[in-house]
């Protein structure tokens, strides 16, 4: 057995290896977190009360549970009053009504029906002229920004690799970015995996990449 072949092998061993023991170490990580709930509970509700042990995962379905009840609750006039006088009592706390209305509005942003955030992938030049990158639309400038932008403007959120969770903010002329003929799902990979993942799209040996087109956002 040559030298190349044992270099061969032990790479296809690392390429089957690495992404499931970084995605049961990701999942341990999130089951392990969501698990922390339990803590909640009363001591004689825990499984090691009434059965001597700890059930990992448990966590997870009190979560879920948890969020499903409180979406519930927060959909009927009772609840959503409930819910406007707790936001009332957080917006009177100096420093935690700043964190919590910073937050709110991020996270109604990305999750609430019919959000735009992050619907679109787009190429945009970036850090200079001539260097491209990928962002997405996260929406057009508000407020008083938009009084000093002469012209068509868009809001980008241009992602860090290989962790897309950071990244720049920046507006820019609506004809200078262009739409991306591919998902989100798509370009996050693209993103992360450092440009070695190309999007289908782009695939030779799928007929090429799809003319972009500039990017539109209502």
């Amino acid at each position: 057995m040559t030298k190349i072949s044992l270099k061969r092998y032990l790479i296809t061993g690392l390429l089957i290896w690495v992404p499931l023991v970084i995605t049961l170490w990701v999942l341990d990580l999130l089951v392990g977190i969501m698990d922390q709930t339990l803590q909640l509970l009363p001591p004689q509700w825990r499984t090691e009360a009434w059965l001597g042990m700890h059930i990992p995962g448990l966590g997870v379905v009190l979560t879920v549970l948890t969020v499903f009840v409180t979406g519930v609750l927060a959909a009927n006039i009772i609840g959503q009053q409930l819910v406007k006088f707790w936001e009332g009592v957080l917006a009177r706390i100096p420093v935690v009504n700043s964190i919590y209305t910073g937050v709110k509005q991020v996270s109604d942003t990305l999750f609430a029906p019919g959000a735009q955030a992050f619907r679109k992938a787009v190429l945009v030049q970036w850090p200079g002229q001539g260097m491209w990158t990928i962002a997405f639309l996260t929406g057009k400038p508000g407020g008083d920004v938009a009084n000093h932008l002469k012209g068509d403007y868009v809001s980008v959120y241009v992602p860090t690799t290989p962790n897309p969770t950071g990244g720049y903010f920046i507006m820019a002329p609506r004809a200078n970015v262009i739409e991306l003929d591919m998902s989100v799902d798509e370009a996050l990979k693209y993103v992360i995996s450092m440009g070695v993942v190309a999007p289908g799209g782009n695939d030779p040996k799928r007929g090429g990449a799809a003319t972009p087109q500039k990017a539109g956002y209502q």
